[in-house]
């Protein structure tokens, strides 16, 4: 098989890595961090001017219509700068569902903001007692008489802080676990009845947990059929699954290197620490870790961009050798560099966080060993 790359797609890797290169130094990240946004709003800006913002639209949409492997090729440029900007939450997550459960009017209204860089969205599907189940959903909309009244509470809200408008799912009949009875809809950031506690996450990012209190929006805030919300949830979740171990896999590469460097410049004994052999044994099996973990990417890919059956389960594969090997590398990393690997000035201690928040970010290494199981 031809795992090589377009022009088109070598020019946007090329693109990328310029950019991480010139933006995304570690003070550059920091100060960006610092900001009350936990980003800074002109990358934000230089992402719409580049076209990023535009990647997986389809051309009716205002898009490019790039696919799966358009999507790797950023993530993994933006896994190794460790990337701020909000891409996950707004182009991937709610642009995602925009997409695929949108009328002609709500996309006609929001992608070209989105695509300017001129609005931000989130996604808040979690709940205290869903853990990593979708579609175990206790908030509610209640239908009257010219819309829905909102209540309940979201929690972990990838950017909910700088979200301009929230999609939300609300279970609007059945049980809290049934996979029919949700719906999606559109939220002002604003509503009244709308309360935000906005924390850091450890990676550097930014959150939020959201309280609905009897948040009225009208009926053209409903994102797709009443009730048949499911079905677009799962097909975002996983390309946000796929968006977050392509990331995790370009957080894998740079601490291989990063380690190789430092090994080389460190001496002991007067030579340096990537002549001993028991050394470079352990570099070897990061390495052949982040290989297979690389392996079932290209599969993964593959399989999303011919919409094959199985994309799921080899998703759920994915995601779990992603887990095991990003823990492997990144614990071998921080160990490699001694003390000074656990110290916030040195970035290996950042990719270790980053890597540690997506190993449980939609679903950890067991939930996914278990769906693969399942469907196996």
């Amino acid at each position: 098989m031809d795992f090589s790359l377009t022009e088109e797609q070598r020019m946007l890797e090329d693109s990328l890595e310029k950019y991480v290169q010139a933006q995304y130094s570690l003070a550059d990240r920091r100060k960006y961090a610092a900001n009350d946004a936990g980003f800074e709003r002109a990358n934000w800006q230089e992402f719409a001017e580049m076209g990023w913002l535009m990647l997986p639209f389809a051309e009716e949409d205002g898009g490019i219509g790039a696919g799966p492997v358009e999507l790797m090729v950023l993530m993994e440029a933006f896994g190794r700068g460790l990337v701020l900007e909000p891409y996950l939450a707004t182009v991937i997550l709610a642009g995602g569902l925009i997409r695929r459960a949108g009328s002609r009017e709500q996309k006609n209204a929001l992608l070209p903001e989105l695509q300017e860089g001129c609005l931000l969205m989130a996604f808040a599907y979690a709940e205290q007692q869903s853990r990593f189940n979708l579609f175990d959903v206790e908030t509610e909309a209640t239908e009257v008489e010219v819309g829905f009244r909102i209540k309940g509470r979201k929690i972990v809200v990838i950017h909910g802080n700088s979200a301009d408008k929230l999609i939300l799912s609300a279970r609007t009949q059945g049980d809290s676990r049934d996979l029919d009875g949700i719906s999606l809809f559109l939220v002002n950031a604003d509503a009244p009845g709308l309360q935000r506690r906005n924390y850091p996450t450890v990676d550097g990012l930014m959150a939020s947990e959201i309280e609905f209190d009897n948040v009225f929006v009208g009926s053209d805030a409903l994102l797709g059929e009443l009730h048949q919300g499911a079905e677009a949830i799962e097909a975002v979740m996983d390309e946000a699954i796929l968006a977050v171990c392509c990331e995790a896999l370009g957080v894998m590469d740079a601490l291989n290197k990063a380690t190789i460097d430092y090994l080389r410049e460190r001496e002991q004994f007067d030579q340096p620490l990537s002549k001993f052999q028991a050394l470079q044994h352990r570099m070897v099996d990061m390495f052949v870790e982040y290989e297979q973990a690389r392996s079932l990417l290209f599969l993964a890919v593959a399989k999303m961009e011919e919409g094959a059956d199985d994309a799921h389960k080899w998703l759920s594969a994915l995601k779990y050798k992603v887990a095991k090997a990003g823990r492997f590398i990144s614990q071998q990393a921080v160990q490699l560099h001694g003390g000074m690997g656990m110290t916030d000035e040195l970035v290996v201690s950042h990719y270790f966080k980053r890597l540690m928040v997506i190993e449980t970010l939609f679903g950890n290494a067991d939930f996914h060993l278990q769906r693969f199981a399942a469907m196996n």
